[in-house]
């Protein structure tokens, strides 16, 4: 048995004097003066360890084709719930493609972290009900989703760049659709919008991480009812429609701060928090552009009957 100095990495010093300051910062650089040390920072990048190589090597990967072969190395695991998981996380994939390769076997795909533009390219998938979209350039969502997607009763569209309600239409056909959130685009600053999507997707139950009361539902049905209101909403998706393809994403000029009252209001919840839930809570509210405190006087009891009343329309219809 050889010995451990005739081993063939001990004999190669350079090679492990390179792979050392690769990943741990040390090796022929170690016996170098500070000045020797100085000179050459300026020219080289500074040592680093495993974690930065890996964090470094994501940053620079280029944008990946979904293609089968990617579907076939993907993690795969069962949830909690016992939900089979497809993970497609952080990949830069830039289109939904070839998801045929998945045999309809999952019931959520995280397509987190990618670079999708529109939410479309979907074959028949009826086992797959929870679609996590974080973290994309999310602008359109495609038509006649509910023929690719029979069954989908949770999307995730958090931090992309939905700029219109109207953009949000195309979600109405799909009738399973229960769960839905759209937090950190720039639609939740548009007025009327949680009433809109009430509105427009009455189907769904949970919005942007909080249910919806049967008195939204009453205010959207009286916002949107009639001659005027319908007209309202089809102003709404007229301006959605009116895209110039040269055009940039558009940005907002001025931005209107909180109202000193809105501010006492923020503060008030922030004070009376007491569980990391209810600060959860409140940051959602902030983020949907809902100032937490504001025209809700609704007691315990109120909350209740309210629930109670929301769980019989929609069981009942």
């Amino acid at each position: 048995m050889p010995t451990a100095s005739a081993l063939p990495w001990r004999r190669s010093k350079p090679c492990a004097e390179a792979f050392g300051a690769r990943f741990f910062g040390f090796g022929r650089s170690a016996g170098r003066t500070a000045s020797s040390a100085a000179a050459t920072h300026a020219h080289s990048k500074p040592p680093f360890g495993i974690g930065t190589f890996f964090a470094e090597a994501a940053e620079e990967r280029k944008m990946v084709k979904l293609t089968a072969e990617v579907i076939e190395q993907a993690a795969q695991y069962t949830s909690a719930v016992r939900d089979r998981e497809l993970d497609l996380r952080g990949y830069k994939i830039p289109v939904i493609e070839n998801l045929g390769a998945t045999l309809d076997q999952f019931d959520t795909i995280d397509f987190s972290d990618n670079e999708i533009r529109k939410l479309d390219g979907f074959p028949l998938l009826r086992r797959l009900k929870t679609l996590l979209m974080n973290n994309n350039r999310l602008s359109r969502i495609g038509e006649g989703l509910e023929q690719s997607l029979p069954n989908l009763t949770e999307l995730i569209l958090i931090n992309n760049n939905i700029m219109e309600l109207g953009d949000l239409d195309p979600l109405a056909t799909i009738k399973s659709l229960t769960y839905l959130s759209v937090l950190r685009n720039p639609v939740t600053n548009k007025k009327h919008y949680r009433l809109y999507i009430i509105h427009k997707v009455p189907q769904v139950r949970v919005l942007d991480f909080q249910k919806v009361k049967l008195k939204e539902r009453q205010e959207a049905e009286k916002m949107f009812k009639g001659k005027q209101g319908a007209q309202l909403a089809k102003d709404i998706a007229r301006r959605a429609k009116t895209f110039n393809p040269g055009a940039g994403l558009p940005t907002d000029k001025k931005k209107a701060g909180p109202s000193p009252g809105d501010v006492e209001a923020i503060k008030n919840a922030i004070a009376n928090a007491s569980t990391l839930a209810e600060v959860e809570r409140l940051k959602g509210l902030l983020q949907a552009g809902q100032i937490p405190g504001r025209d809700r006087k609704t007691g315990p009891s109120d909350e209740a009957v309210e629930e109670m009343e929301e769980d019989t329309v929609a069981n009942g219809s």
